[in-house]
């Protein structure tokens, strides 16, 4: 298995957005295969600051989402890209690979 974690900057006016846009990604990552974890939006502490955690099983696996995720015919996956450039309610994120470790 193996699980991205990934760490947003965003526009702390646009967090309304920013969760519509996450909503949208969970659903989009489920249906490709994946195990969505969750959008995490800011609470106390900083407040541009947002995580998100899927998995897949494999590497492979999540190297077939990104092609299906950047194809054009996926009008989800364009629609919630459009939404996040027109609002531009990310302003940066990181991308981390994990492998969870069970007992």
């Amino acid at each position: 298995m193996i699980t991205c974690h990934l760490k947003y900057v965003i526009d702390p006016y646009q967090l309304e957005v920013f969760e519509d846009y996450g909503k949208r990604w969970i659903k989009i990552v489920n249906r490709l295969g994946g195990q969505h974890h969750g959008y995490f939006m800011p609470s106390e502490g900083a407040n541009n600051i947002a995580y998100a955690l899927f998995s897949f099983p494999s590497f492979a696996d999540y190297e077939n989402y990104r092609k299906a995720m950047f194809s054009k015919d996926d009008k989800e996956c364009v629609d919630a890209f459009k939404l996040a450039e027109d609002t531009r309610c990310i302003i940066s994120y990181e991308r981390t690979f994990l492998s969870p470790v069970f007992e």
